[in-house]
C-alpha cells in the first residue's frame, strides 16, 4: 500500500509541475514527438487504447508501464478517470519507474 500511495503522490507532483499530459490522442502524440519518457496506461483500459498505446511506444521506443486501474491514474492527477498518462520528464519518469517495478 506504502508503494501505491508514493508514485500517485509523485504523478501528482509531476502533474503540478505540468509534466503530465493525459488523454489517448494527447499522450499519442508525445510519443510520437519522442516528448513523452514514460506512459502509464491503466489495466482496465479498452483492448483497442491498449495496442494502440503499447503499440506506439514500442515503435517509438518509450517505456510503458502498467498500473491498476483508470481510476486511481485519475485520482492521482486530480482528475476523473484516465485510461493513460504521459510523463514528460526524464526526473520524474526514472523515478517512477523505480516506484512501480
Amino acid at each position: 500500500m506504502k508503494q501505491q500511495q508514493q508514485w500517485t503522490s509523485l504523478l501528482g507532483l509531476a502533474n503540478r509541475a505540468r509534466k503530465v499530459i493525459s488523454g489517448e490522442e494527447l499522450v499519442v502524440k508525445e510519443v510520437r514527438l519522442k516528448r513523452a519518457k514514460l506512459v502509464l496506461l491503466s489495466q482496465d483500459a479498452s483492448a483497442n487504447t491498449m495496442k494502440k498505446v503499447t503499440d506506439k511506444c514500442k515503435f517509438y521506443q518509450v517505456p510503458f508501464m502498467i498500473v491498476e486501474n483508470r481510476y486511481q491514474l485519475g485520482q492521482a492527477i486530480g482528475k476523473e478517470a484516465r485510461v493513460v498518462v504521459a510523463i514528460n520528464d526524464a526526473g520524474f519518469a526514472a523515478k517512477l519507474k523505480t516506484l512501480l517495478d
